[in-house]
């Protein structure tokens, strides 16, 4: 075989291979496309029971409460059109509030409840460290 088939048969091998590995990597991420689910996302399209999930919205007002073990927490995460309740044991993110956006990694149970394994807090761009605006003056300050 010349050395110009040999070329010819190795590039169109390594692309062969690179198609396939792309394949096989989209295929296995075609169910975790989504980011996360959203509470009106569960009425569509139901995760399994008990695999790893994300769930985001925000915490309901009034939802959040501290179990007597000191670091277990439950709240309610909500969008326009529905309600998930969710369980947490561990530190909660210090931006964790009631009425603050959230995304939950966990697993739903059998219930239709939600368990966490992590929660990450989002804010705003207008956000602060607190030690940073502990620093800065007050807008009642800067008014005078």
């Amino acid at each position: 075989m010349k050395r110009k088939h040999q070329r010819l048969v190795l590039g169109l091998a390594a692309l062969a291979a690179i198609g396939g590995a792309s394949g096989l990597a989209l295929s296995a991420l075609k169910d975790q496309a989504a980011f996360f689910y959203t509470p009106s996302d569960l009425a569509t399209k139901q995760p399994e029971i008990g695999k790893a999930s994300r769930l985001g919205g925000m915490v309901q007002a009034g939802s959040l409460r501290h179990l007597s073990d000191g670091k277990t927490i439950t709240f309610v995460v909500a969008d326009a059109q529905a309600t998930v309740p969710v369980r947490f044991e561990g530190i909660a993110p210090d931006l964790f509030k009631e009425g603050s956006g959230v995304v939950a990694e966990g697993r739903f149970t059998a219930d239709g409840s939600f368990v966490a394994d992590n929660l990450l807090a989002k804010h705003d761009e207008r956000y602060m460290p607190p030690e940073i605006a502990r620093k800065m003056p007050s807008p009642e300050t800067l008014a005078k």
